[in-house]
């Protein structure tokens, strides 16, 4: 490991996070109003603390996924209290507009958003949608998709969320590139090299940006978060929901540019204009969006460090091997975007 401090470190209210215990995680759901089993199963999650909890019911469930509810603990530090209403608020506009999206059931007091009394963390509490991830998308479910995505564009521009990230050049590429070298992550060999590319990137694609009017967004929409069951087809993990253009949510679902992903992309397009207009000459962006997620996903995993989760998940983060590659992938793409990148589709 090449680097001597990082950012972030563990603080109070992250070891706390980092020790739930049963009895905290069911008090807390408890305080939403339902009565636990004590019944708990931790889920997948690597930036937030997510557990299913059983809970009683005075009823037969319609279906088995009623027996239970996702409460989920925000990591400390990461979004503020404004930040998970504006998240909240966007799952709730879903809600209201018929779209199928799972929001954050209220306590009492109306509250979506709640914290433990001496300390200060976050949680919220989710009814269970079932649903099974899709192995892949044929034509018909990728048209089906374009259409789910159009309705959640079209709620996303009512309204603005204004302390969430804007994906920008400068929030997702120069601001990071700046964390990375204060925390002394980056390797002094190379990091002239890599904040050189990383500027270049940005400075090209800074104008073709503004050419797009950015709105709420889902921010993290790759294949992961498509779920298929009672409702249909939906989408889950908003906690990366932020202000963008919109296509943003479509290039990670075709993450490829060969001429299969760009067909495919054209079938997702065609279901999404029958319900809503899209601004082709983003398609442009696709490339520059690509490079900024790696250096974006790099500083979020550098601010995890202190997280024994992530060392395991990411034992070469650190290495020269791993700089070396993270350099050469900015470079390669910054060779396609000055060729042109994904093009721009026809109307």
């Amino acid at each position: 490991m090449t680097s001597t401090r990082y950012l972030g470190e563990e603080s109070p209210e992250t070891k706390y996070f980092f020790d739930l215990t049963p009895e905290r995680i069911l008090a807390a759901a408890e305080r939403f109003g339902v009565r636990c089993t004590g019944r708990v199963t931790q889920l997948n999650s690597m930036e937030n603390r997510v557990y299913e909890v059983e809970v009683e019911l005075e009823a037969e469930p319609r279906t088995p996924s009623e027996r239970f509810r996702i409460i989920k603990f925000y990591r400390p530090g990461r979004w503020s209290e404004e930040q998970i209403l504006e998240e909240h608020q966007f799952l709730h506009d879903l809600q209201q507009a018929e779209i199928p999206a799972i929001a954050p059931t209220p306590a009492a007091d109306g509250k979506t958003l709640l914290s433990f009394p001496d300390i200060k963390i976050w949680f919220s509490l989710f009814p269970k949608g079932g649903g099974r991830s899709p192995d892949e998308l044929d034509d018909e479910s990728t048209e089906r998709l374009g259409r789910l995505l159009a309705r959640m564009h079209t709620v996303g521009s009512g309204k603005d969320a204004p302390q969430r990230l804007r994906v920008t050049p400068a929030v997702y590429g120069l601001q990071n590139v700046q964390y990375l070298i204060d925390s002394e992550v980056l390797p002094p060999e190379i990091r002239q090299q890599y904040r050189a590319v990383v500027e270049q990137i940005c400075a090209f694609s800074e104008p073709l940006f503004k050419e797009v009017r950015p709105q709420r967004i889902h921010g993290d929409c790759h294949f992961g978060n498509i779920l298929l069951g009672s409702l249909g087809m939906f989408l889950v993990d908003f906690d990366d929901m932020a202000v963008g253009p919109p296509v943003q949510d479509m290039w990670l679902l075709i993450p490829g540019r060969d001429p299969y992903a760009q067909r495919k992309l054209q079938v997702m397009l065609a279901g999404y204009e029958q319900l809503r207009p899209f601004d082709r000459g983003s398609i442009r962006l696709i490339e520059p969006l690509r490079a900024l997620r790696f250096v974006h996903y790099t500083a979020w995993v550098a601010r995890r460090w202190h997280d024994p989760a992530f060392q395991r998940v990411f034992p070469d983060f650190g290495s020269s091997q791993y700089w070396r590659g993270q350099l050469s992938d900015l470079q390669d793409q910054w060779r396609v975007i000055q060729a042109g990148g994904f093009g721009v589709a026809e109307d």
